[in-house]
């Protein structure tokens, strides 16, 4: 259902440190630790991406998506991935149901909506099911819609997939392909947490409350839409936008990556760059919000070539390699930001 924003004040580009701050405090109360993973995930939201969060089991991936819900005040769903999930569990089905009237008969069919009709979609281990579920997830993916029983049904707005996977754990499961893989905005590794981190997490659950439930929203719908209208607002100056190709262009010029990113790959680095200036408060895009991103949009849509791999290379690396291979622009785009602005 849309969002009426019309009672609510508008959100200038101004905003975005400061929601970005109440955003991170509110999720704080929970998550120990998940700065830099929240705020590639609030970029993703922004830019109308979506997250594949890849790590190990333990670390809180599940804690994260729920406080990161809970504090935008968003619907939340779970899927579990197995390898019986079916894509009716995730879309939905219909069902005979008693008439709701004398003219429709005694029984009729009824519209069963799936977990995936809500505005973030976490789906746990999304590689243990099978390829033709995860195909039912490229729709509402890029589309924003699913097509059941020959009816297309629109999603809430705004909408994002979290998906997690166990990047060790390979018995059962199925690899994603390139093309679903082309779809997450960002690829995020949390990491096992400090000691000092983790004490701080053991103590939290000695308490006889849920930590999630200290949680509280910090922002409405309404002015997160606005946001992410802000973010598309935020100025790339042409320097940079041709940075952003030169990157991309990297990857698919180096003999030890067989497969490079794809143009929805620089459409991907611009606008995450541009909600990542918005989150910093920033109407104008810096290198730095490119050059810092980049492995995180870039790296999970490329594959290393088979010889690279039998060498021990890493795809991590071979794109560090491309990275630092492209010269920094150097130009007056906070400048040309400000004067446009102002």
């Amino acid at each position: 259902m849309p969002v009426d924003s019309s009672s609510t004040p508008k959100v200038t580009v101004a905003d975005g440190a400061r929601a970005w701050r109440r955003l991170q405090a509110a999720v704080a109360e929970a998550v120990v630790g998940g700065d830099e993973a929240l705020r590639l995930m609030a970029m993703a939201l922004l830019a109308e991406g979506h997250a594949l969060i890849e790590d190990v089991p333990g670390v809180g991936k599940t804690l994260l998506a729920r406080a990161f819900a809970r504090a935008l005040d968003l619907d939340f769903g779970r899927v579990q991935g197995t390898p019986d999930l079916l894509p009716s569990d995730v879309t939905g089905t219909s069902i005979l149901a008693p008439a709701t009237s004398l003219a429709e008969g005694g029984l009729t069919l009824k519209f069963v909506a799936g977990p995936v009709f809500t505005n973030v979609l976490l789906v746990d281990e999304i590689n243990r099911a099978t390829p033709r579920t995860q195909s039912a997830l490229l729709e509402a993916m890029q589309e924003r819609q699913v097509s059941i029983e020959g009816e297309t049904r629109p999603l809430p707005d705004p909408f994002v997939v979290l998906a997690t996977q166990n990047p060790i754990e390979y018995e059962g499961t199925f690899s994603l392909p390139e093309a679903q893989l082309d779809r997450f905005l960002v690829r995020i590794r949390i990491g096992y947490p400090d000691r000092s981190a983790e004490a701080r997490i053991a103590s939290r659950y000695l308490a006889d409350h849920d930590p999630l439930e200290r949680v509280q929203p910090v922002l409405d719908r309404a002015a997160l839409l606005q946001l992410r209208d802000a973010a598309r607002q935020v100025y790339v100056s042409p320097e940079l936008t041709d940075h952003v190709v030169a990157i991309v262009a990297a990857t698919r010029e180096r003999p030890d990556i067989e497969l490079g990113a794809s143009p929805r790959a620089s459409v991907a680095l611009f606008r995450a760059a541009q909600a990542r200036a918005l989150l910093d408060g920033r109407d104008f895009v810096l290198p730095d919000d490119i050059r810092s991103i980049a492995p995180a949009v870039l790296v999970h849509r490329l594959r290393l070539s088979v010889d690279s791999t039998l060498h021990g290379l890493s795809i991590d690396g071979a794109f560090a390699e491309a990275l630092a291979g492209v010269p920094v622009p150097v130009g007056n785009a906070p400048r040309v930001a400000g004067d446009q602005a102002g």
